[in-house]
């Protein structure tokens, strides 16, 4: 069940601090694990899983087609697998998606090419505003449908396929849009071929590896993903990282927190992640990765932050697809940096949680933050102190938890009074937030 709504007031700086902390669990990884291990045959089983509401979302849509999901301690789960084209839903069953755009697209690749399938789609307020063109013209392709016809937002009519054919993609930026064709073309007939214009998060194909069978990867002059469709998958064994997601607002708080020092244990390092971490060390922030391992394909350490002196940040459109999620929180360092930063190819913010290019351009402009847009780019001239701290910082209800976490951050380091509105929705990522926020000395009032 979503949490109730409530309100966060903040009307103190935060003081040095020196901390070991554990930051949540990887949300994609432990999405993704979910959908697959219900394809998969046989038991999979996976640890420290993320116990957000985007991934109890992931849990009850699966349980509303017929997979068993037995939940063995804290944060261990076993996924009994169907195979595939064996999830079945109850006619005009309403499947609810809840606040994850992950959830939705990844579940809809897999439904459309399932036989049978013929159900009503839906997410939260947040997600029913966010635009499906691009996923919903994909599945066509594989011969799913969706009603109303030229209708690309939720609630809609999903109507799969009795007849996939593998096709061919030319993959952009979105990593979520490539793994619901991976995810539709497991079970279509003949072979699906991706091809990747443009590097994206690799969790989906990584996770698949095992199946050397059924999805084969070619790196030449482009990464180029093959599907060999109709295969047996075996079952997903792993325990999730932290998600480096998350950490980047504890990240962000060490920088720009005078005489303090963070270590953040066993955080996921995947290259298609750290963008952020990368742009800022590339800026002047102590950023240290430390005790790198590998497990399942996937790298992940510790990562060691110190305050630092940060020039200006200039991100060019190629980091946008390592550090998509933290370009908000990136808004709030640069604003606290003395200098012009700027941000490149950044269109695609505009239809997250919200419009992440305006809304966050709203707060910066609320703390005497001068900042410029247009569609693809946002130039931000920064200050290195906030003089004007009797003006308040105001969120209303936007469903974004990027957004309420960033504005936390940014009034936790100025001091400056600040009111966020539907904070709960940053349980929706990270359930643990407050909790570690207040172990580093950061207060805070609830009020609901």
């Amino acid at each position: 069940m979503p949490s109730k709504s409530f309100t966060l007031k903040i009307n103190s700086s935060i003081k040095p601090f020196k901390k070991k902390i554990e930051v949540d669990s990887d949300k994609s990884i432990s999405i993704r694990s979910f959908l697959i291990g219900s394809i998969s045959h046989d038991v999979s089983k996976v640890k420290n899983v993320l116990e957000s509401e985007d991934v109890h979302s992931t849990i009850n849509c699966l349980r509303d087609l017929g997979v068993k999901i037995k939940k063995n301690g804290t944060k261990s789960y076993s996924i009994y697998g169907k195979g595939l084209g064996s999830l079945y839903a109850k006619k005009n069953l309403d499947l609810n998606f809840g606040n994850s755009g992950t959830l939705a697209r990844l579940l809809i690749g897999i439904l459309s090419t399932t036989p049978d399938i013929e159900l009503k789609i839906k997410g939260d307020r947040s997600l029913n505003k966010r635009s499906m063109k691009n996923l919903i013209e994909l599945m066509s392709e594989f011969g799913a449908e969706f009603l109303p016809k030229k209708k690309y937002k939720f609630p809609l009519k999903l109507i799969s396929t009795e007849m996939p054919i593998g096709i061919t993609y030319i993959a952009g930026v979105s990593a979520q849009l490539k793994s619901a064709v991976i995810l539709a073309g497991l079970n279509s007939f003949g072979n699906t071929e991706i091809i990747e214009n443009k590097k994206s998060r690799d969790h989906t194909e990584k996770m698949l590896l095992q199946n050397t069978h059924a999805v084969k990867i070619i790196k030449n002059k482009k990464k180029i993903i093959k599907i060999l469709g109709k295969k047996y998958l075996k079952p997903v064994n792993i325990s999730v990282p932290g998600d480096p997601s998350s950490g980047a607002f504890f990240t962000a708080l060490t920088l720009l927190n005078k005489n303090s020092h963070l270590i953040m244990k066993n955080i996921g390092l995947n290259p298609t992640r750290i963008g952020f971490y990368e742009l800022l060390k590339n800026h002047g922030a102590n950023i240290k990765f430390k005790n790198i391992k590998k497990h399942n394909e996937e790298i992940y350490g510790d990562i060691h932050i110190k305050s630092s002196k940060i020039r200006p940040i200039h991100a060019s459109k190629d980091y946008y697809v390592k550090a998509t999620d933290e370009y908000p929180i990136l808004f709030i360092i640069a604003a606290l940096t003395k200098g012009t930063s700027t941000f490149n190819g950044i269109k695609d913010l505009a239809n997250k949680e919200s419009n992440r290019i305006k809304e966050m351009q709203k707060i910066l402009r609320q703390v005497g933050i001068k900042n410029i847009a247009s569609k693809n780019k946002l130039k931000i001239f920064g200050k290195n102190i906030i003089s004007d701290k009797h003006k308040d910082v105001y969120v209303p209800n936007l469903g974004d938890h990027r957004i309420c976490m960033s504005t936390l951050i940014l009034s936790l380091i100025t001091g400056v009074n600040t009111k966020i509105n539907n904070f709960e929705t940053v349980y929706t990522s990270s359930p643990s937030f407050l909790k570690i926020i207040k172990s580093l000395g950061g207060k805070f009032e609830i009020k609901k």
